[in-house]
């Protein structure tokens, strides 16, 4: 017998990424929110590894945080290592990375939540879920039920979790934690379909056991840009990470036990992380490879244990420590938690509005993993999502749909409703058509208004954006109108940049444009320049350097919203359209898109299937 236990507007299940961006936005939204967790010392857990960013993913979670999540300013807090990565390419694919305290950014998560108005966050498994009259009853093991007006579902790798290690395999979840056992029934019982994931993790090793004199030392950078605009002092390095490599010996040791692995002895039924593999399934897939990289990185400031990344593993223990003992610096490494893989239960998202709304189940929404992604950024960002527009249908208003050409989580969702996933999704800045305009500098300008617009943003953060915006543009007003003359001490600088010395007057914005020039190396003879914070003026160089090519990105944007705004009726019957190709009809009639952009990019509809929709629409909307 089930006992009333509360009336909440939102509840949350899952307090990982995906659930804590999600609970905080609805709260802070004015909603009376309930987070539901298995075990609250995992809130905010990283049971994979212990960074925050990368590429594409550092892009992400500067989103996150120019819309009011938590993220990054959570990451600038317990930041171990800052690197910006791909400096070496353009702007475009820069990505911030940092090695984060795992337990520090644990506890800070832990808590924000319990700080946050509106927020209740309880330890209780969620093991039945159904709607009726007064809303979704959550029915824990404990025999609570919960009624909230929205649910939305963060289950990360807990849902009917299954951990392998070799030949043992048992029900579990991430970091030795309890599997979410009855949820997946009820989901059934929905009508919810579902099917299963994998993923793994490498093992921690003891840090004395490892021989730091036969590594390379990979160090943070220099000058640190934050995540978070609303972080005030930049991170500090307080670590160096650490580079060594597979080997022949360490291939022959996982080819002579590759029939031990569950994942090629057909034991793990869920399908893997493709640009995530384990280190046998590298070995396996790239046989020509001669070494695999590995990087050790350390969990906090206040373990000895480090962080194994690109070594995750399903093979025995046995063998695990055959592997590491095989590498260079890992001779007698002692293994503290060894590798796994982990198999879960999730959804195909194409049962998702692009607001991360069931199709079929009003009020109830999926975020993270749930939805087949992977990674804590790409969950984090769909909790934000997914957090504010649980609230925005609460207070009767319309969701946040963020375009493509608006955001990397733009892309992310639309990539994952519309094309659906056939293994774990990984954001990539590859994804993106329009990544020249969604840079991580620029994540402020593109989101921030929404985000002050939404609630979520305050007073202050949104003017000192506002300052930054005016600074940039009128810097880059100066430099387009100044005129610089030659002069012996600036052909001897440019000579040094090895750039083509003056022999007229230039305006410094054309300078600049030059590749071996960069904003900052005009200080020497730009005495009218401004003292800019160093953000601001990376982007000035970055949108004078690239105007032209991001000038025909725009107009690719613009061309792409002309179909965004051709709206389709979620009742429309595609089979009843005259000229559409069988497998397009039936693609659409399951994803049910929401615009023709959104059908367009559906996998199985080609362009001649699009202009008979457009033709098919210009009628419809004149009767």
């Amino acid at each position: 017998m089930n006992y009333f236990a509360g009336n909440f507007d939102v509840a949350v299940i899952g307090a990982g990424h995906a659930g804590i961006e999600a609970a905080l936005a609805a709260a802070r939204l004015g909603q009376k929110t309930v987070m539901f967790c298995i075990n609250l010392d995992s809130v905010g857990n990283m049971p994979c590894n212990p960074s925050i960013g990368g590429t594409a993913k550092g892009h992400l979670v500067r989103e996150i945080d120019a819309l009011g999540g938590e993220m990054g300013i959570a990451a600038d807090k317990t930041t171990l290592q800052s690197r910006m990565l791909n400096l070496g390419k353009g702007p475009a694919v820069h990505s911030l990375r940092a090695q984060i305290d795992r337990k520090a950014y644990t506890a800070l998560m832990k808590h924000t939540v319990e700080l946050q108005q509106n927020l209740i966050l309880k330890q209780a498994e969620v093991v039945d879920l159904f709607k009726e009259d007064d809303g979704w009853h959550c029915v824990t093991r404990l025999s609570a039920e919960y009624v909230s007006k929205t649910v939305i579902l963060a289950t990360g790798t807990f849902l009917a979790g299954k951990i392998f290690v070799g030949e043992a395999n048992y029900s579990g979840g991430p970091d030795g934690l309890f599997a979410a056992e009855g949820l997946s029934s009820a989901l059934r019982k929905l009508g919810i379909p579902l099917r299963r994931f994998k993923t793994g993790t490498p093992a921690r090793v003891l840090k004395s056991s490892i021989n730091f004199d036969e590594l390379d030392v990979q160090e943070g950078d220099e000058k640190i840009i934050p995540f978070s605009y609303r972080t005030k002092t930049a991170p500090e390095n307080s670590v160096v990470c650490h580079i060594s490599y597979t080997n022949d010996e360490t291939k022959q040791v996982i080819l002579d036990n590759i029939h031990r692995s569950p994942l090629y002895s057909g034991v793990i039924e869920g399908v893997g992380p493709r640009y995530c593999p384990s280190i046998e399934d590298k070995i396996m897939r790239f046989a020509d490879k001669k070494r695999h990289q590995l990087f050790i990185e350390p969990c906090g400031a206040d373990t000895e244990e480090m962080y194994l990344q690109g070594m995750s593993s399903s093979l025995p223990e046995e063998v695990q420590i055959k592997i590491y003992h095989s590498i260079k610096g890992l001779e007698n490494v002692q293994i503290m938690r060894n590798a796994y893989a982990i198999e879960y239960d999730c959804v195909n998202p194409h049962l998702l509005n692009a607001s991360l709304e069931f199709k079929d189940h009003s009020g109830l929404y999926g975020a993270g993993q749930f939805n087949g992604s992977s990674g804590y950024e790409e969950a984090a960002a769909q909790g934000l999502i997914a957090g504010i527009n649980a609230a925005r249908k609460n207070m009767g208003k319309e969701p946040l749909v963020l375009s493509r050409s608006s955001s990397y989580i733009g892309t992310l969702i639309d990539d994952l409703v519309t094309k659906g996933c056939l293994d774990p999704y990984r954001m990539m800045t590859s994804r993106s058509e329009y990544r020249l305009l969604l840079r991580q500098d620029n994540a402020d300008e593109r989101l921030m208004p929404i985000g002050f617009e939404i609630g979520l943003i305050d007073e202050e953060t949104y003017e000192s954006f506002l300052l930054r915006k005016k600074q940039k543009e009128t810097e880059i007003e100066r430099l387009r109108r100044t005129t610089v003359a030659p002069s012996q001490e600036i052909n001897n600088r440019l000579s040094a940049l090895d750039t083509t010395p003056l022999t007229t007057g230039i305006k410094l914005a054309e300078l600049i444009k030059r590749p071996e020039v960069s904003y900052f190396d005009l200080a020497d003879f730009d005495p009218c320049r401004p003292e800019l914070p160093y953000e601001v003026g990376l982007k000035v160089e970055t949108e004078i350097k690239y105007e032209g090519y991001i000038a025909r990105q725009q107009a690719q944007v613009d061309d792409m919203l002309r179909l965004e705004n051709k709206k389709l009726k979620k009742t429309t019957d595609y089979s009843e359209i005259d000229g559409l190709r069988l497998e397009a009809r039936e693609k659409l009639n399951s994803v049910r898109p929401e615009n023709i952009g959104q059908a367009s990019r559906i996998s199985g509809v080609s362009p001649s299937d699009i202009s008979v929709l457009l033709i098919w629409l210009e009628k419809e909307n004149r009767q």
